[in-house]
């Protein structure tokens, strides 16, 4: 099995080329080829496939030639994954499987079809307009931390630390507590805490995140998108950009009247062959 390595801000994937569909993953396969041990490492697989190969893309296949199929790294699936999204572009333009439509990309994800640019170094794309939806909370090791549920294709929990509780302290090493009536399928949680003012963003964070199905990452794009939406809100504005601050790096995400731009560095750093996962 041929794969690449890549990541987006230090969320690292395996990413499987498929065009026709012809793997058959399972969640043990995936599962033991994200173990950092054992396997390649990685916090989820992104399977290349063209759409129409796809049982899941093959409704898009007139919007988009090539289906993202992400796994998270524990083998379950997710809807959609914004750094995921960004590498898998840049494995799209580097092995020349897809050149931009004039100035966008456009790939099938399970939450839909999002488009792609090139955005100087980085790799940007737009998604969908995060939705805030209700009042929540996370519990963490002892702590009630009130947050915002956001719907960004896939679902967050957004949870600005009070004053005097330090990101870098947090415990999470576990799974944070949720209400599973609001997020039936589980939750990407971000904690998150004001930054220094940065010059050409409306608002600066700092944030941690829990992944679902994956545990704590160094990034999460779809997160970012989510952090952001809830910091605009925050300092009373509807639309704007923010700089979101993640253990492995700076990701920009605009927030637009109907769309979210999130850009950010996407890097393939190896090649190779998986003889035994």
């Amino acid at each position: 099995m041929e794969f690449t390595k890549g990541h987006g801000t230090g969320n690292d994937f395996v990413i499987l080329p498929d065009p026709d569909g012809a793997l058959e993953l399972t969640p043990d396969l995936v599962a033991a080829i994200c173990d950092r041990r054992r396997g390649i490492g990685g916090d989820g697989v992104l399977r290349v496939v063209r759409a129409a190969k796809h049982p899941e893309g093959a409704a898009l296949a007139g919007e988009a030639e090539w289906f993202m199929d992400y796994w998270n790294s524990d083998g379950s699936f997710a809807e959609m994954c914004g750094n995921g999204a960004r590498v898998f572009v840049r494995y799209l333009l580097e092995t020349g499987l897809a050149v931009p439509a004039g100035d966008a990309l456009p790939v099938a994800t399970r939450a839909g079809v999002v488009r792609a640019r090139v955005d100087g170094d980085a790799i940007a794309v737009e998604m969908r307009r995060p939705r805030l939806y209700d009042a929540s909370a996370a519990a963490l090791g002892g702590l009630t931390l009130p947050g915002t549920a956001v719907d960004v294709g896939n679902p967050h929990l957004v949870c600005p630390l009070p004053a005097g509780l330090d990101l870098a302290g947090l415990d999470l090493t576990r799974a944070p507590g949720f209400d599973p009536a609001i997020f039936p399928t589980g939750v990407n949680v971000e904690f998150t805490t004001p930054g220094a003012p940065v010059d050409g963003v409306d608002a600066h964070v700092l944030m941690r995140v829990y992944e679902r199905g994956s545990a704590e990452t160094l990034s999460c794009g779809t997160g970012a998108c989510a952090v952001a939406a809830v910091a605009l809100r925050d300092t009373g504005l509807d639309t704007g950009s923010v700089a979101v601050d993640v253990p492995g790096g700076r990701l920009t995400v605009t927030v637009a009247e109907d769309s979210c731009w999130l850009s950010g560095p996407a890097l393939l750093v190896a090649t190779g062959t998986l003889t035994r996962p």
